[in-house]
C-alpha cells in the first residue's frame, strides 16, 4: 500500500512543527511538504501534488477558504482538511462550499488526526466531535426552512441519502434496495433537487443539518 501525501500549511510554523512531530512514525504517511504562506504554498502544492492538504483557515496573506478555493479548480483531485481553533457554523459551511472534505480543530490528538487524514485520503470525509456538535446546532434553523418550504423526502429518499453518504455507486444502491440502477438515477435526482445542491459533499451536509443522517 503506498503512503498517503500530506502538505501542511499554517502560518505559525510552531504548530507545524508539532503536527510534524505527532506523525513522524506513522508509515501510511508522508510529509512531502510544508509552507506558512498560502500564496507560495499553491505553487508548491501543484508541484508536489500531494493526496491530502491540512490548510489552516486564518491567514494573513489569504484565508484558508480561498487557498481551498485555487486548489480544488487547479487539482480537485486533492483531498483538503481545514484546521481551525474554532468550529463555527458559518466557516464549516464556507470550507466545506470551498470544497474542503474534512475539518478539525487545532486542538485536535494524534489518534483523530491520523484518523482524519485517512479518512479523507480514501474518499471520506471527517469532522471532530465539536465540529459536527456545531453543524447540529443549525438543524433546528434548516428544519424550519424546510417546513416552510415544505421540503419533504420519501423512506426510499431517505434510505438512498443514507447510501450516498456511505459512498455507495447507483449500482450498489439498487442492489441494496432491490430497485434498478435507473430507478436509483432517478431518485438521485430528485434528492439532490429537493436538497438544493449538486454535489455529495453538499447533500452530506444537507443531511447532517437536518437530522437525515
Amino acid at each position: 500500500m503506498s503512503k498517503i501525501k500530506l502538505y501542511i500549511l499554517d502560518d505559525h510554523q510552531m504548530l507545524i512543527d508539532g503536527l510534524k512531530a505527532l506523525l513522524k512514525n506513522e508509515k501510511n504517511i508522508e510529509l512531502i511538504g510544508e509552507s506558512t504562506n498560502p500564496v507560495l504554498a499553491i505553487e508548491k502544492v501543484i508541484d508536489l501534488i500531494p493526496d491530502v492538504i491540512l490548510s489552516d483557515i486564518n491567514m494573513p496573506q489569504m484565508s484558508g477558504i480561498e487557498f481551498t478555493k485555487a486548489i480544488k479548480q487547479k487539482l480537485p483531485t486533492v483531498k483538503i482538511i481545514a484546521l481551525s481553533m474554532f468550529g463555527e457554523k458559518s466557516t464549516i459551511s464556507e470550507m466545506l462550499d470551498a470544497g474542503a472534505t474534512g475539518y478539525i480543530l487545532k486542538n485536535t490528538g494524534k489518534e483523530e488526526l491520523i484518523n482524519a487524514i485517512e479518512k479523507v485520503a480514501s474518499g471520506g470525509m471527517f469532522f471532530s466531535d465539536e465540529v459536527s456538535a456545531e453543524m447540529m446546532k443549525s438543524m433546528s434553523e434548516r428544519n424550519q426552512k424546510i417546513e416552510e418550504h415544505k421540503i419533504q423526502f420519501t423512506d426510499r429518499e431517505k434510505e438512498i441519502i443514507k447510501l450516498i453518504a456511505e459512498e455507495y455507486s447507483n449500482a450498489k444502491i439498487g442492489e441494496t434496495l432491490f430497485i434498478s440502477e435507473r430507478t436509483v438515477e432517478t431518485h438521485r435526482k430528485n434528492i439532490f433537487r429537493k436538497a438544493n445542491t449538486k454535489t455529495v459533499v453538499g447533500l452530506v451536509k444537507f443531511a447532517i443539518e437536518n437530522k437525515l443522517i
